[in-house]
């Protein structure tokens, strides 16, 4: 098979088959595997559950979810070896090569090992920990463990708290995390796949992940929403903020998706969860966002500019009482499950990624001259 047109970003370019999850952008769906709508999941089904629902291709009975609760119960906290490397890295660190840096050392093996849904459920349990911990390190105060009796979303709160946290907190963040879980074919899942195809352990496949998610681009937009809020500040400055913002060229975080050509039905869920998770925050949201689709559109209608989930993600983690600066890493907690899927699938069957590249240098047969005469 020879070279096909060359695709900038891959637009369009199939690159894998899967069940994990679609993201239908002509009509606004995202669906989990089983054939779940994104909308009829977060109600029913807590993280775990997901996570279960990702890994398996079904949602656990009370028996399965209970073992998976005590798998994930076993393998949160920190061994030494990562434990040392936390303590080691510097309070003003990024959180993200935090993350990166401290479960590498907590996955780092002899051997090498292929990828398991049991090394799927301890990565996944594992998260919360290093993330909390992170935070706690950047605060300058000391890492709390986990507890046993906390589900996996309460715990992140507990531990980065060290209080006890109120049921409309863990709500927020477990429909946070549920929401995250998966997204199709996105910059970090086909990085976790393009390792994987190598044949690589799946720690390898999360880290790289992780090193994918951490780009502006990708997992840093819900920090660039929030601090585009930030800088607004009220319902009465978005109009001239954006206005200006537009005529300098400015991008407005959290509009407009690669995929969405409407409304991103996550967005949908968390904004009506931010008029409890923030009132202040969400009006302010709420006006920024009829504004800027105004703009966007009059400037541009032939565009699909519709909002996207990091735009309302960061009123609700607002809400939830995490600090900007730890946005991304909570993507990472919570995607980390699809991650892992995606690449146990890509094990059924492994085949190399290798796409074809198109050469745009000169005609070969130059002669290369002597250091002194170049």
């Amino acid at each position: 098979m020879g070279p096909t047109e060359f695709s900038p970003g891959l637009e369009g370019v199939v690159a894998a088959k899967t069940a994990v999850s679609e993201v239908d952008g002509a009509n606004g769906r995202l669906i989990y595997r089983g054939g779940y709508l994104i909308e009829d999941l977060v109600p029913a089904a807590g993280y775990e559950e997901t996570a279960y629902l990702l890994w398996h291709g079904d949602l656990p009975d009370k028996s399965q979810l209970d073992a998976l609760r005590g798998e994930m119960v076993g393998a949160r906290r920190l061994n030494e070896s990562a434990r040392r490397t936390l303590e080691s890295l510097g309070s003003d660190v990024d959180p993200m090569d935090m993350l990166r840096t401290v479960l590498s050392a907590q996955a780092a093996s002899k051997t090498l090992t292929k990828p398991s849904i049991p090394e799927a459920v301890a990565l996944t349990a594992v998260m919360p920990t290093i993330v909390a911990g992170a935070y706690r390190r950047r605060q300058r105060r000391d890492v709390i463990e986990p507890r046993d009796e906390l589900g996996h979303a309460a715990n992140l709160l507990w531990m980065m708290d060290g209080k006890e946290p109120a049921t409309e907190r863990i709500h927020w963040l477990d429909s946070y995390l549920v929401l995250l879980a998966d997204h199709g074919l996105n910059a970090s899942t086909f990085t976790a796949r393009v390792i994987a195809s190598t044949g690589s352990d799946l720690a390898s496949c999360v880290v790289g992940a992780i090193g994918a998610l951490k780009g502006p681009a990708h997992g840093g937009a819900t920090y660039a929403a929030r601090t585009m809020l930030d800088s607004i500040g009220s319902v009465e400055n978005a109009d001239a903020w954006l206005r200006d913002a537009h005529a300098k060229h400015a991008r407005f975080p959290g509009f407009g998706h690669r995929v969405y050509r409407t409304y991103d039905p996550r967005a949908k869920i968390l904004r009506e969860m931010a008029k409890t998770a923030d009132p202040k925050l969400h009006q302010v949201a709420a006006h920024t966002e009829e504004v800027a689709l105004k703009i966007l559109h009059d400037a541009h209608p032939e565009r699909p500019n519709a909002t996207n989930v990091d735009f309302w993600a960061s009123v609700v983690l607002t809400g939830t009482g995490i600090s900007k600066e730890m946005f991304t890493c909570l993507f990472a907690t919570s995607r980390v499950a699809g991650w892992t899927a995606h690449v146990l699938e890509a094990m059924e069957d492994l085949r190399i990624i290798r796409p074809a590249s198109v050469w745009i240098g000169p005609q070969p047969g130059q002669k290369p001259l002597p250091a002194d005469k170049r």
